[in-house]
């Protein structure tokens, strides 16, 4: 329960201009500007839009810095923002084969059409600090080769010609909307996909690491990692036919699954699949393991108790605004709460020193 606090209006304006001067810093440094974040801390920003599901740079970035450099609190504030915006249509599926990738690599053939592209990746870094970075001079010009455009064939599609991999599953319903609508149990596959692609980074992350250690039967390889820009287009009625109205920047991941068959499907291998905004290989990876390790239901797996394949528990604890939302409210007054409590424990400790052992009832009470 809360109680009403008078007086404190001013103690809460002057919070928030304490707020505003440590967020501003030492003034004799100058100071970080939007665009500096959106281009420098482009990882930052993708994950902002990504667990804020807002593709924007520039207001992920001034998210970023309104928090401090506080990630969860800016993905809060995108959320937030994108409440107020109208929505004005649905665009169509957007087709990540046709993806103008700056970076696609497998972990599965080493000769996929379209090449191995290693792209901007920390995997052959020596993880050294680079003291050369706090000089502030320019970075050198990397050589660049234009990104790879038209068809880029999914690996998992080679496995699919000789019926090595399960179908794809035909899907024609439009699936229902997280952001608009509650999280409703049991969840498809496409609602579960929402929840775990806005979830959060570290959690998903570690829920993926538990199925690799044995929590969840997944034994994955990368079948193929692919990041770029895919058009985005949107049926017009009065035209007849659709048109493009910009491009987003995505990282798809699609694992391939040990599997050795079930009481309804036979050995072969299976897919998990991960889709983020921005370059976030991290989160994709993640996500299509825990993606796997939901399906073993649909797959006429066992269910082992690993908290991986717990639908309940990873989509009703993935969403960091809600855990932080329920976390943080703890610091907030519970005066009466506490007072209840504070009563409860003295009247105990009165009883139990005169020897008389109050029951369970009476304790409530």
């Amino acid at each position: 329960m809360y109680v009403a606090v008078k007086g404190g209006e001013r103690a809460i304006d002057n919070a928030h201009a304490f707020l505003a001067e440590e967020r501003r810093g030492d003034p004799s440094v100058a100071e970080l500007s939007v665009a500096q974040i959106r281009e420098q801390l482009r990882l930052a920003v993708n994950r902002v839009m990504a667990e804020g599901s807002l593709f924007d740079p520039d207001l992920a970035a001034l998210a970023i810095k309104q928090a401090r450099g506080d990630l969860i609190e800016a993905v809060f504030l995108i959320r937030a923002y994108r409440t107020t915006l109208p929505r004005f249509g649905a665009t169509r599926p957007v087709d990540t084969a046709a993806m103008a990738a700056v970076r696609r690599i497998s972990a599965t053939f080493k000769d996929v059409p379209g090449g191995q592209v290693l792209g901007p990746t920390f995997d052959y870094t020596h993880r050294l600090l680079d003291f050369k970075l706090m000089a502030e001079g320019g970075a050198p010009e990397a050589p660049r080769a234009a990104p790879a455009e038209g068809a880029l064939p999914h690996v998992t599609g080679f496995l699919g010609q000789d019926g090595l991999i399960e179908p794809q599953p035909a899907e024609d319903t439009t699936p229902r909307d997280l952001t608009r609508e509650p999280l409703a149990l049991p969840a498809d596959r496409p609602l579960r996909l929402q929840a775990l692609t806005r979830g959060d980074e570290g959690f998903v992350l570690s829920l993926a690491y538990s199925t690799q250690r044995g929590y969840g039967r997944t034994h994955a390889f990368v079948g193929e990692l692919r990041i770029g820009t895919v058009a985005v287009q949107m049926d017009i009625p009065e035209l007849g036919f659709a048109v493009e109205i910009g491009e987003i920047e995505l990282t798809e991941c699609e694992t391939v699954n040990q599997f050795k068959g079930s009481r309804t499907e036979p050995p072969q291998f299976t897919r998990g699949y991960g889709l983020v905004f921005g370059q976030s290989e991290r989160k994709a990876i993640a996500m299509s393991l825990v993606d796997r390790a939901l399906r073993w239901r649909e797959l006429g797996e066992d269910f082992t108790g690993a908290p991986a394949q717990d639908e309940e528990f990873v989509l009703s604890h993935c969403d960091n605004i809600q855990a932080t939302g329920f976390l943080e409210h703890i610091k907030l007054p519970h005066y009466v709460d506490f007072q209840a409590e504070l009563e409860l424990i003295r009247r105990l400790r009165a009883e139990a020193a005169a020897g008389a052992t109050p029951s369970l009832a009476e304790a409530a009470e």
